[in-house]
């Protein structure tokens, strides 16, 4: 028997196992993903026309789902989707991603940096499906409490400044990268029709403009408070959201961005089903 066929083939074997539960994973993660922009842009169309009584952000879109039939079921469904999300981006970290450029540096970093974020979600999640307690608290407590921590640190004003400065970028970048439809390049546009691909167009660019114009606000305000030394100037989800109803537009500019992370949500399905990974 030759051995080498035999090593190789062992090799093909494991590597296509290792893909396949990849791709589950990361199917899994993006679905998980769409759920919650869903839950939250709903939950902000509620605030623009007078309904406040949730927080528009992932704590409300949690309890907003445990509210629903078989509510804890659908708790840790969505905690184990996105567990899949953390481990796609951190085997994108260890061996690479799909593209020409897949396994540079650039991309390993930023694979890890997505890492630490969804393995923080995933923990939020499952925490608030175990104990339906969300002991953090909202995310604009949450984000000025971080944002006194860091304040109170050497340099602190500095610290919170560049981190605002870099999510204003993460924001532009993100709004980009959208417009531009830069996401084409990992769809399998082969298997979509014409007016699929339309479908997914209106919901990839719209949905990622109004997140990365999401982004880009709470930065601002995270260089505000740094600026001014005041955490309380410091902006969660909810409360950057909320922010957007006290424009010289009214709550009409509320209603396009949560209609935006709506269509971010509908995209993220787009993207679960026809993504290459």
């Amino acid at each position: 028997m030759d051995t080498s066929a035999l090593a190789q083939g062992r090799f093909r074997a494991r590597r296509a196992a290792r893909g396949s539960v990849t791709e589950g994973a990361a199917r899994a993660g993006l679905t998980a993903r769409g759920v919650i922009y869903l839950l939250v842009g709903a939950l902000a169309l509620q605030i623009a026309f007078g309904d406040t009584g949730e927080q528009a952000d992932r704590g409300g879109a949690l309890a907003e789902l445990a509210q629903q039939p078989f509510g804890a079921v659908l708790l840790w469904a969505l905690g184990i989707g996105l567990v899949g999300m953390a481990l796609w981006r951190l085997s994108e970290a260890l061996f690479g991603s799909v593209g020409q450029d897949g396994r540079s540096a650039r991309k390993r970093l930023l694979a890890t940096v997505r890492f630490a974020f969804y393995v923080f979600v995933a923990y939020s999640v499952l925490s608030f499906a175990t104990s339906r307690d969300q002991s953090g608290g909202s995310s604009d407590r949450q984000s000025r409490d971080a944002t006194a921590r860091a304040l109170e640190l050497p340099g602190g004003q500095w610290l919170v400044g560049a981190a605002g400065i870099a999510i204003v970028a993460a924001g532009g970048w993100i709004g980009v990268r959208a417009v531009l439809r830069k996401y084409h390049d990992k769809l399998r546009l082969g298997q979509l029709s014409h007016r699929t691909r339309q479908l997914v167009d209106v919901t990839g660019v719209a949905g990622g403009a109004a997140r990365g114009l999401v982004f880009a606000v709470a930065g601002v305000f995270a260089v505000r408070a740094a600026v001014d030394y005041e955490p309380d100037r410091a902006k969660g989800l909810d409360d950057t959201l909320r922010s957007f109803a006290d424009t010289p537009l009214g709550p009409w500019l509320l209603v396009c961005v949560a209609a935006g992370l709506v269509l971010f949500g509908v995209f993220s399905f787009a993207m679960a089903r026809w993504r290459r990974v």
